[in-house]
């Protein structure tokens, strides 16, 4: 499915499955889907299963916009105290679109949870209370988090799954990889069949030094992470300069911001440093993922100067990230939108588009780690690996499966489109603008 069908089918009200692999324009349809909600006045929730997740679209997690907290489960008591706070009640009726991104980490017990609590404060038995939910991610990317010896369970193994009447959107194009060699190495780990001759092409970009000196290093593990941009950091001469982050509006979101924007609450920069933005910026010319170097800092305002690897020299002035409810911003933190990045772990990377990289997956620890990891990057000739191990590109079975289920499904999805002509699809979608705003 290309991306107009997919935003076709999100403007019919369907509940969606917007899946693909990476690159394939997930979160752009996303935004688009987004823009024409609030461009039209209907109300949309923005949500994502993590706090990374959720500041790249300035959203929250759906544990916190549900109230659900950590919870594994709910009691009626639960559900009770929940639909008795007012604010909690007004804030959830409010949403008339519910997107959660990144459902790829969301347990299968928590889409119930979010299920329940909908139903409760809509008084409907209906689905999550009877408003569209779009849930978007890719199951090959990283599972949920489990504790050790347990099954993983992916989030359409839940209850309310085969319940929501969902319409898959599998995206089949791709925006971020070129290199057709790389693409087929990145659909073989997919497919769980990676060829002699792809291992051999892995193999050839084992310790490579024709890559960018500035790419950013990838680690399975924060101590790794942590430890090497301090190292380096230390080795710079000059000044330290440190930016603090600053925040308005609930402290206790605020705080949730923070603790999950890529951007440190102390940014402490020299000038040679290696960074990454942590924002996307069309117009000042870069986005989430960019790399650079620190060249030097603004006498007047102290910002810091970044020449990008492509030769661009940008001047970083403070970034928002906010969450909203509606036209009302709740928080706001601003920050200069970078961090270090001579590494950052593999978890902080998806969702990414990184111009270099160096992959360290010696010490891979669950499914989805090495197919995050690598499919960063734009080219083969863009990557450096200095580490693998036996678990980098296993895929789960029950992934293989389910991936086989999405595409027929999807072509459903397809069949279903192909019968309105585009008088009627536009007609169709101000109905459902109408209805709902």
């Amino acid at each position: 499915m290309n991306q107009k069908q997919a935003l076709d089918t999100l403007k019919l009200g369907y509940n969606v499955f917007l899946t693909g692999a990476a690159g394939s324009g997930k979160t752009y349809v996303l935004n688009e889907y987004i823009k024409y909600l609030k461009k039209n006045g209907v109300n949309v929730a923005i949500t994502a299963s993590t706090g990374i997740a959720a500041t790249h679209m300035n959203g929250k997690t759906i544990h916190s916009w549900a109230h659900i907290g950590i919870k594994d489960s709910l009691t009626e008591a639960d559900l009770n105290k929940i639909y008795g706070r007012t604010d909690f009640r007004m804030q959830m009726m409010a949403a008339q679109v519910l997107i959660i991104d990144e459902i790829s980490m969301l347990h299968d017990y928590r889409l119930d949870i979010v299920d329940r609590v909908l139903r409760k404060i809509h008084q409907n038995e209906l689905p999550f209370g009877g408003i569209q939910v779009v849930l978007c991610g890719d199951l090959f990317q990283l599972p949920p988090v489990t504790r050790y010896g347990q099954e993983v369970r992916f989030v359409n193994e839940s209850e309310v799954w085969n319940n929501m009447d969902l319409h898959i959107c599998y995206l089949d194009e791709q925006y971020r990889q070129n290199d057709e060699s790389f693409l087929k190495i990145l659909n073989e780990i997919r497919a769980d069949s990676v060829s002699q001759e792809s291992l051999e092409l892995l193999s050839a970009r084992m310790h490579k030094k024709d890559i960018d000196k500035d790419a950013t290093r990838l680690f399975t593990h924060n101590v790794d992470v942590d430890s090497i941009n301090m190292l380096e950091l230390d080795k710079l001469k000059g000044k330290t300069h440190i930016f603090q982050m600053i925040s308005k509006g609930d402290a206790y979101v605020a705080k949730s911001l923070s603790d999950n924007c890529l951007a440190p609450a102390e940014l402490k920069l020299k000038e040679g440093a290696v960074v990454m933005f942590v924002q996307n910026n069309y117009k000042k010319g870069y986005v989430n993922g960019t790399i650079g170097r620190v060249i030097k800092f603004e006498k007047e305002t102290g910002n810091p100067i970044v020449k990008t690897t492509n030769g661009k020299k940008i001047i970083v002035g403070s970034a928002s990230w906010r969450l909203e409810e509606g036209d009302y911003v709740v928080a706001e933190i601003n920050q200069i939108p970078l961090r270090l990045a001579w590494a950052i772990t593999v978890h902080k990377s998806q969702g990414m588009t990184l111009d270099y990289a160096e992959v360290d997956l010696s010490k891979s620890f669950t499914g989805g780690m090495g197919y995050v990891a690598l499919s960063r990057v734009k080219s083969l000739d863009n990557l450096s690996i200095i580490g693998i191990n036996n678990n980098s590109l296993k895929i789960s079975p029950k992934i293989i499966e389910f991936d086989k289920q999405f595409r027929n499904q999807t072509k459903e999805t397809l069949v279903m489109i192909s019968k309105h002509s585009e008088y009627d699809l536009k007609k169709l979608h101000k109905e459902f603008v109408y209805a709902t705003a």
